[in-house]
């Protein structure tokens, strides 16, 4: 007798729009995810701090996405991944301004620290039309269980599906071999200036 797909088929499966009324339960479970990020870290060098402020932030990155590509979730809020359609990638000077007294409202005092690190991603952002991975995390008391590389895949069966690459950043060496695994490969290595982290650029081609 079939015992059925395994874990991470499983969780494929399970993956659904997000809708605006989970916006919060999202921030959260990123909130979680990216507690321990380096470039997080380094924008909020306080955990006290980063603590109250990060649920801000990813609610406004959320708000902010909703019109520029898709917005996954899994079924039971495991994970949660914000792509950004080809053309949508890089940050306007209208969406810059107006969203400077949300920002405000998300970093404090640490807002020079943030912009360095957001001046730095579109810097490196690669030419042409292609998905941008913007935002994959998965809360910690899931990771390890195949869930969050079920819906960075469902993400890319949506989304690209052939048609276009796919491009992500992440400060986190340990997740090249992750993304290795999806098709993904280095095309750079980089740093925020003044001090910040460093981070890998990776590319999925067609």
């Amino acid at each position: 007798m079939s015992e059925g797909p395994p874990p991470s088929e499983r969780m494929m499966s399970a993956v659904q729009l997000a809708r605006h009324d989970q916006r919060r339960v999202i921030a959260a479970m990123l909130s979680r995810a990216f507690f321990n990020d380096p470039s997080i870290g380094w924008i909020f060098p306080d955990p006290v701090v980063r603590s109250k402020r990060l649920p801000r932030l990813f609610m406004l990155l959320f708000d902010t996405d909703a019109d520029k590509g898709m917005r996954l979730v899994t079924e039971r809020g495991e994970a949660a991944t914000l792509w950004r359609a080809p053309g949508q990638a890089h940050t306007s000077m209208g969406e810059m301004i107006s969203s400077f007294l949300p920002m405000i409202g998300c970093f404090g005092s640490a807002i020079g620290r943030a912009i360095a690190v957001s001046q730095a991603i579109d810097a490196h952002l690669p030419d042409g039309d292609y998905w941008y991975l913007h935002i994959a995390g998965c809360d910690p008391l899931h990771q390890g269980k195949g869930i969050g590389g079920a819906i960075v895949r469902d993400g890319l069966q949506r989304s690209v599906d052939g048609r276009f690459p796919a491009y992500l950043e992440t400060p986190l060496e340990k997740n090249i071999s992750f993304y290795q695994r999806m098709g993904f490969a280095v095309t750079d290595e980089w740093t925020v200036p003044r001090g910040g982290p460093r981070f890998w650029s990776m590319l999925r081609p067609v």
